[in-house]
């Protein structure tokens, strides 16, 4: 199973689940709870046109990001190890139910009609491959395709990660890098030297680490009252949001805020504007999600437990996770780094990670601690995340013939694109760098390849069998 110390339907000890599903929610936690804060941050600016200032909960927005995960790994039969947290991807849309709504509870309402629609191409596109198969897509999305694509998820990060290694409450540039590269080296010494159970969670490690010389900085800069030292902002617990705001309740009585069915139906169609061509584009991410993790853990998820069910995973997952926290979730690369790097693919960590979410999002002292957390401190370990994302798509080509011209191009189309940050823009409706790149490819593939014989069948995930299950035993009796 690709040298995994516990696979996919592997229960590793109790003990060692909660520290397991800690490191996943650590790894997720900055992406789910930055969504919300950058709405409300959107809605406040001087370019925003609207009338309605959005207050996203960030504990919500965990709680949804939770209940989401469950609804997602009961859809795939518990066999998909990857986490659902708040989608980027939405931001755009979610700013425009904002825009078009003259009451708050009208805007709500728009982030939960948006996510139910979302999940509705979803599922129309669940039932598609469900009837139609997914051949169509292995030819569509060989390896040429896909294994660049999925390297410009993570390369596209790249800047987010270095952004946030500079950037600590209101330190100096130079003390957030001295925090942040001391969380990357610790979190790369214990992946490495360590042994037994400390190599399966480097990132707790790391961010302790970071976090600690952190603190010591902050403290002294607190003594000298130098803010240029003070990497922590322990404010937050100033204003602690002690219970989850769900969103459900904000939208609570927002039909008679509307003058006219005629107004109803207006706003309903700028929200489906806004959100239905984003489902669409995250189509296409969510296949490129899901053959990388295919390829992390061995076994073919378009095949088991299907495209079908991982797409109604997501859609419901979705709409579930808006009802709740706004917010329209997705499955993470930086869940997938963490089960390529921790070599923990077990899914019962996944889904002790969402009873985590949903049990932390009421305990406003543990978010506020995790919110805490600085910038730098995040992205030294996503530096790590976003890294193994992009080496992992690098594999995939690794048996690709890159001295034929045909799969040269169809390389550097989606690596130039992607990493040149190709955008579109139609109105409020935004087209990835990764999407962009992904469509590029798939165009420039079928071209190079017209009127070629196919030569070889259709691709499949490489498992490793060689290891014995004696092997494995030992693996986990070392550990």
């Amino acid at each position: 199973m690709n040298n995994l110390l516990y696979g996919v339907k592997d229960r590793p000890p109790f003990g060692k689940i909660i520290i397991f599903a800690l490191q996943q929610l650590l790894a997720i936690l900055a992406a789910t709870i930055l969504v919300p804060a950058v709405i409300n941050n959107n809605t406040i600016s001087p370019e925003y046109t609207g009338t309605v200032v959005a207050e996203m909960s960030q504990s919500a927005a965990l709680f949804g990001a939770g209940v989401g995960t469950l609804v997602y790994l009961l859809f795939t039969r518990f066999k998909s190890p990857v986490f659902l947290g708040s989608s980027f991807a939405f931001l755009g849309s979610m700013t425009a139910a904002f825009a078009g709504a003259v009451t708050a509870s009208i805007g709500y309402l728009g982030l939960i009609m948006g996510a139910l629609l979302a999940g509705l191409v979803y599922v129309v596109l669940a039932l598609i491959v469900k009837k139609a198969g997914t051949g169509w897509i292995n030819k569509l999305m060989p390896a040429v395709v896909i294994g660049p694509t999925v390297a410009i998820i993570g390369l596209s990060l790249a800047g987010n990660a270095v952004t946030n290694l500079q950037t600590g409450n209101t330190a100096s540039i130079y003390l957030c890098l001295v925090c942040g590269l001391i969380t990357m080296f610790v979190t790369i010494i214990v992946s490495i030297f360590s042994k037994k159970f400390f190599k399966a969670i480097p990132f707790i490690i790391g961010i302790l680490a970071g976090y600690a010389v952190a603190a010591i900085f902050t403290g002294i800069g607190a003594a000298a009252n130098n803010a240029d030292l003070k990497v922590i902002n322990f404010k937050l617990f100033e204003n602690m949001q002690w219970l989850p705001d769900f969103t459900f309740i904000k939208a609570f009585g927002a039909f008679k805020d509307f003058e006219s069915a005629g107004d109803f139906f207006a706003y309903f169609g700028t929200v489906a504007v806004a959100y239905i061509p984003v489902a669409f584009v995250c189509f296409a991410e969510h296949i490129a999600d899901h053959k990388n993790l295919s390829t992390v853990i061995g076994q073919d998820l378009l095949t088991d437990p299907g495209l079908s069910n991982t797409l109604l995973g997501d859609g419901v997952g979705s709409i579930a996770g808006a009802f709740f926290g706004g917010c329209p979730n997705t499955t993470y690369g930086e869940s997938v780094g963490c089960v390529a790097i921790s070599r923990n693919a077990s899914v019962i960590t996944i889904f002790c990670t969402a009873i985590l979410c949903i049990v932390l999002s009421f305990i406003a002292p543990f978010v506020t601690l995790l919110a805490t957390i600085p910038s730098c401190v995040m992205g030294g370990v996503c530096i790590v995340l976003y890294g193994f994302i992009a080496v992992s798509g690098l594999k995939m080509i690794q048996g690709v013939d890159l001295g034929d011209n045909r799969n040269l191009f169809v390389v550097s189309v989606i690596l130039i694109c992607g990493v040149g940050g190709l955008l579109v823009r139609f109105g409020k409706v935004e087209i990835t760098e990764v999407a962009c790149a992904l469509i590029l490819g798939i165009v420039t593939n079928l071209i190079c390849n017209i009127g070629r014989k196919k030569e070889v069948p259709a691709e499949t995930v490489e498992v490793n069998t060689s290891e014995t299950a004696d092997t494995k035993e030992e693996t986990k009796t070392e550990e």
